[in-house]
């Protein structure tokens, strides 16, 4: 009992610092924890999320490995890790990227496999097919394959991922088609902020923006 006492004591000074952003100060307690207990799910995961806050790559993408080994059918630790995957890519380079990007793929389609509903995992797959080159498999028509997916789930998502999709090969004037259509429905921040953005910054129209951000802020 005293033993249990205590490590719940060390789980919520860790978990506190965690919180506060300490994340160095947390990671040693939460170490020793997992050492206590091996198989303890939350501890793995504050672990891999303090690797991923540290940018230390490796040790995110071991711990979030573990929790796919104990949780198989969970599909968000599939989606965690196929992003740390794309953070580890992003910030190493081509080379490394290259060597990543199979199962980066494979752990997002499996995320649909177990959660067919899962939003985050095909803006994610849109993503990976815009930025991976030909060569590897990129596409922009796998891209608008998901997109028209998350059009069927959510309408939002659908519209913005299309003006995503526009806006990355330079379709500004469809961008901003989808993106309106978008903001009609959703009327949020995201749909504000990616046609105002998109007007601000690629299509130059000061007049669209100050137009949109005036009606927005009403």
């Amino acid at each position: 009992m005293p033993a249990i006492v205590f490590s719940q004591t060390n789980f919520d000074k860790a978990e506190n610092l965690f919180a506060q952003e300490k994340f160095s100060e947390a990671k040693p307690i939460f170490e020793a924890i997992l050492k206590e207990s091996p198989n303890n799910i939350k501890t793995i995961e504050y672990l891999g999320d303090i690797g991923i806050h540290l940018k230390d790559w490796d040790s995110a993408i071991n711990y979030y490995q573990t929790l796919k080994n104990l949780k198989p059918k969970e599909a968000n630790y599939y989606y965690r890790y196929g992003g740390i995957l794309g953070l580890k890519s992003k910030e190493e380079g081509k080379w490394v990227a290259i060597q990543l990007i199979g199962d980066m793929r494979k752990s997002f389609e499996k995320v649909l496999l177990l959660n067919p509903n899962h939003l985050e995992a095909r803006w994610a797959l849109i993503e990976y097919y815009l930025q991976v080159p030909g060569l590897f498999g990129g596409s922009e028509k796998k891209a608008q394959r998901y997109a028209n997916e998350l059009m069927s789930l959510s309408p939002v998502d659908g519209y913005l991922s299309r003006g995503y999709i526009d806006e990355y090969f330079k379709r500004f004037s469809k961008a901003e088609l989808n993106y309106k259509k978008a903001h009609a429905i959703g009327n949020s921040k995201t749909t504000f902020q990616k046609l105002y953005n998109l007007y601000l910054t690629k299509i130059k129209d000061k007049t669209k923006a100050n137009k949109l951000k005036t009606e927005f802020n009403k």
